[in-house]
Parts: C-alpha cells; structure tokens; sequence
C-alpha cells in the first residue's frame, strides 16, 4: 500500500490552452464598479439639483404671491385729506360751509412760509409720502426689468406692456422654464423677495422674529432672536451689557448685539445653541413671511 506524496498539490491546474480569469468587478464579484459608482452619484446629484430647483421655484411663487398686494401701495400713495378745491356736497336746508381763503389771504400765507417756514392751519391736501412713493417707484421699475431679463435669458420675445400684476403673473408662468438655469432662478427669487419685502416694509409690515435656543454670551438670558431679513441673531435683551470697547452695546442701552452669518459657529460654542438650528431659523422664506 502507497501512501501519497505529501509534497503533490492536491489543488488542479487549469486544463491546457485555457487560461484563469479573475471575476470582474461589480455584479461578478459583489463590488460596486466605478462607473456604477459614478451613476449613482451622478443620480443623486440630479436629484439634490432637481429639489433645490423645486424649492426655489416654490419660494419665489410665495414672495410673487406676497408682491401681489403691491396696488395697497398706490392706496396709500393717494391724499388722505380733501382737496380745498374738490366740491364739497351739502345737504339741502345746512347751512353752507365758510368760503376759502380769499386772494390776499392766501399771499400773506405765502409770505408768512417764505419768511418764517410757517404753513397756514386749516383744511388742505396731505403732503406726498415719500417713503411710499420711492416703493412706488423702486417696486415697478423692479418688476419691468425682471420681466425683460427673464424673457431675454430665455431667448423669448421682447414682453408687451403690462400693469405690474401681470407682469408678476407673466414672470410667475415662465419659473418651470427657468429651472434649468440655476442662476435665471436664484435672481428671480432673490428680486421678487427684495421687492416683496420692501412693499411689506413700506405698508407697516413687522419685521419676522425667530427664537432661537441657547443664552446670550454677555448677559447669559435665552434672549437671542433669529431676524431673517437682516441674515443676522441678535440679543434682544434691554439691561445686557459687555466689557468689549469696540462694541456700542456698552455704551448706549438702544444698541442690541448682532452677530452676522460669519460668527455663527463661535456663537453656537458659546452659547450652546445648534449651528443648524440658527441656519435654519435664519432662513429668509416667503412661507414664515406670509405665515406670520
């Protein structure tokens, strides 16, 4: 009886005029391929691109919808009080209203302001205010310039004429069209939000308050408040105050801290709130806007 030699392989070779091949990455082996790596990423990419796309667009509806009470403006643009020289309506047996101021009346009047700044009492037409007036302005030239911009980027015809509301209703209809062109869509949001803003501000609109966890570093009270429209946190607190020389909290109790959009990591270390929170609360949006 023959044992086996122990130094003889016991594994076989590859038969004649064929050669091993080694499995191939990805399905064969059970490791993803770099192209299959690449596809995947390239597909998440498409899809993160398409739902900021679809964020913005969204957002920018919400600030055209809120721009929409723009003829409020053009309200309050109007005189409050009745002009001297309207017809006054009276009814039948009252006894008729006093007569104006005669000719010589009125250049005394006028003597009386060039001399002394003095204006005369009475009945007379409200002064223009020119806070409206500039939104007025700022707001239709505004949405005229959005209107031609976004139909030159989109290789449309020169638009018609068109009040302010259609225009916002045109540039509205043509967002699925700019959602292809990243920066097309980020001007029209970052225009129609400026506008709408400004519009809000101008008809007594409050500015938007957000809290925000965590305590101030100076005065160490849960007093720090997100302002969305600023980009900014600030601490609201009356009696805080610091030692910082550069800073005019010291001295003058009406200042407020504030820190920019660049010092929030250190404020989120110092005051223990979440760096996401304070993005997050910071975030100039049409929805808390029209939500308030």
């Amino acid at each position: 009886m023959t044992t086996p030699n122990a130094s003889t392989p016991t594994t076989r070779e590859p038969a004649a005029g064929t050669r091993a091949t080694a499995p191939k990455p990805g399905r064969d082996s059970g490791t993803p391929s770099a192209a299959d790596t690449d596809t995947a990423a390239a597909r998440s990419a498409a899809a993160d691109t398409a739902g900021a796309a679809a964020a913005a667009i969204t957002d920018a509806t919400l600030w055209i919808e809120l721009l929409r009470q723009f003829p409020e403006l053009l309200v309050e643009l109007a005189p409050s009080y009745r002009s001297p020289s309207a017809p006054r309506a009276t009814r039948s047996g009252a006894p008729s209203a006093p007569a104006g101021p005669t000719r010589a009346e009125r250049e005394e009047s006028l003597r009386s302001e060039q001399a002394h700044g003095l204006t005369p009492s009475g009945s007379r037409t409200s002064p223009v205010r020119l806070h409206i007036s500039d939104a007025v302005r700022d707001i239709s030239d505004g949405v005229i310039e959005l209107d031609e911009a976004v139909h030159d980027r989109l290789g449309l015809p020169r638009p018609r004429r068109e009040q302010v509301a259609g225009r916002l209703l045109r540039v509205a209809g043509l967002l699925d069209r700019a959602a292809d062109d990243d920066v097309l869509l980020e001007h029209i949001r970052d225009e129609v939000r400026r506008m709408a803003r400004r519009c809000t501000r101008a008809l007594g609109g409050a500015e938007p308050v957000v809290r925000v966890s965590g305590r101030c570093p100076w005065c160490d009270s849960v007093s720090l408040r997100a302002f969305p429209a600023r980009r900014a946190v600030l601490c609201v607190n009356p009696a805080c105050r610091c030692t910082d020389r550069a800073c005019d909290r010291r001295t003058d109790p009406a200042h407020r801290h504030a820190w920019s959009e660049g010092a929030w990591v250190r404020l989120a270390a110092e005051s223990g709130a979440d760096p996401a929170e304070l993005a997050a609360s910071a975030a100039d949006t049409a929805r808390r806007e029209g939500g308030r």
